[in-house]
């Protein structure tokens, strides 16, 4: 690309993004969270607190037992974690689920069953 070319599309692009600069200086949403912003800050200085110290204190009240959790849609349960343990190599795998690559390659050489009978414990 010649310069005059990169210069006028470098232009280009500068003038639309002045022009989304001037739609968002106008809009109101824009500067209502300008405005929440500016009183917090105060807000958090006139306390002594900073970020960290409001998402420790908030923290209780985002956790999802207080809702999801009673109405049993919460997260599942973590799944058991299974070993394999390969008779014919001693290599052993630990996955809580089937997609483990290593065990999907042993099952296709030795056969579902047979390495579902290495599972240990």
């Amino acid at each position: 690309m010649s310069k005059l070319a990169e210069f006028k599309a470098l232009e280009a692009q500068l003038a639309e993004q002045l022009r989304r600069l001037d739609a968002l200086k106008n809009d109101d949403r824009l500067k209502k969270e300008i405005e929440f912003e500016r009183k917090l800050r105060v807000l958090m200085a006139e306390y002594g607190m900073d970020l960290g110290n409001i998402k420790t204190q908030l923290a209780p009240l985002a956790t999802p037992s207080n809702s999801a959790a009673k109405e049993g849609q919460g997260q599942r349960r973590e799944r058991k974690m299974k070993v394999y343990l390969n008779p014919h190599t001693d290599e052993t795998v630990e996955t809580r689920g089937g997609n483990h690559k290593q065990l999907k390659a042993w099952k296709e050489e030795h056969g579902a069953a047979e390495v579902e009978s290495w599972l240990q414990g």
